[in-house]
């Protein structure tokens, strides 16, 4: 999952919101002032709605803490981290290399559980201090933000403690199997299983509440919920699978290699009526005088309204090869995929002593996949 709102950098970690996320500060926000209201009605709208604006933002500095200590201990076991980015359900540290062992899994999966904990319990404990007595609520401003503060990141504690993969407790129950059958494949697989039958669980149990319970929008978030790691855990699942075959191939193995060659004066009618529509490849090079000048392909074409196609040249929206990023032919196809996540990019120009050799792309590793391992067709791919 990539940020679509950069914040800036820790340390050399790039931080950034995706869009969702605005929509956990709206509920926590909504959802503060509504209880404010109801077990404070003295303070007033004003007041209300500052405490529960500064309980949601510091909401985020808290979760920022979290994915922090998580992308942390990952540096410190000779990780790498790319980024950090916070969305509707939590965060995620886009931590590039995959532990090498049990033991750093589990505890770069559950740092991060324990560190809400112990802001939770610290939060909730100081609020006690401050207002001794004052039960489940508290009266004063200052008191209820820490305290609601606390409840939160103990609750954020316990739900990323789910054995649902890839949440921290999915991760900590791949941790445990691979310590158990020393085999971090086919734990990854197994706690993706059980990570599908905790979102089933989260799905059943949330439409039951919203159509035989109280029928209230909790159950379609809890639902949804269960929607999301659904999809989580069969991205992860499908992920191993690409990992399994692609391991010890290199990009040479995979990349298209017949690419056809297209003169760079052709107009993008004439390209899709000789190239495009008789043949059955999706590589394209454009030339001129023998020269190879850049990549072009049927999505290119697509984003030029077709009326402008008689006037529009090849050579006008290619790619140049000196601005795609290049991959030699021996480089391993996992490394590729990685550079092509990293780069949100869909190919690579493939180059062997400044001669392009192919083009190494997703649909070409999705197709390779289908052949030789047997992956469906239903899923994007992400390294």
């Amino acid at each position: 999952m990539h940020s679509q709102v950069k914040l800036g950098h820790i340390k050399g970690i790039e931080i950034g919101l995706h869009y969702s996320w605005f929509i956990i500060a709206f509920l926590i926000a909504f959802s503060l002032a509504s209880r404010f209201h109801s077990v404070n009605p003295q303070w007033g709208e004003a007041l209300i709605w500052t405490a529960a604006i500064i309980t949601s933002v510091l909401f985020f500095v808290t979760l920022l803490l979290h994915e922090l200590a998580h992308s942390m201990l990952a540096r410190s076991r000779g990780l790498r981290v790319r980024a950090i980015t916070l969305f509707a359900l939590g965060g995620v540290s886009q931590i590039e290399d995959e532990a090498s062992d049990a033991k750093s899994e589990f505890w770069i999966a559950i740092v991060g559980p324990l560190t809400s904990l112990i802001i939770g319990v610290v939060l909730i404990g100081i609020a006690r201090l401050i207002e001794p007595g004052s039960g489940i609520e508290a009266t004063s401003p200052v008191t209820a933000v820490l305290l609601w503060l606390g409840y939160i990141n103990v609750a954020l504690a316990a739900f990323n403690m789910i054995p649902g993969y890839p949440l921290d407790g999915g991760r900590v129950l791949r941790a445990i199997i691979w310590w158990i059958n020393k085999n971090g494949e086919r734990a990854t697989r197994l706690a993706a299983q059980v990570g599908q039958v905790v979102a089933f669980l989260f799905i059943l149990y949330g439409l039951y509440q919203f159509f035989v319970g109280h029928g209230n929008f909790g159950g379609l978030w809890i639902a949804f919920i269960g929607w999301f790691l659904l999809d989580a855990a069969r991205s992860s699942y499908f992920q191993v699978g690409i990992t399994a075959g692609l391991k010890g191939h290199r990009v040479a193995d995979i990349m298209e290699r017949d690419c056809a060659s297209v003169p760079g004066y052709l107009s993008l009618r004439d390209f899709v009526d000789q190239y495009i529509l008789h043949s059955a490849g999706r590589c394209f090079v454009v030339t001129q005088d023998h020269r190879s000048l850049g990549i072009v392909s049927a999505e290119d074409v697509k984003r030029v309204n077709p009326a402008e196609w008689n006037q529009t040249s090849l050579q006008s929206i290619m790619r140049p090869l000196n601005q795609i990023p290049s991959v030699a032919p021996d480089t391993p196809a996992l490394k590729a995929l990685e550079l092509m996540s990293q780069e949100k990019l869909n190919e690579l120009a493939v180059v062997s002593n400044g001669n392009l050799e192919g083009i190494f792309s997703r649909a070409q590793v999705l197709k390779y996949l289908q052949i030789y391992s047997g992956i469906g067709h239903s899923h994007d791919m992400a390294a």
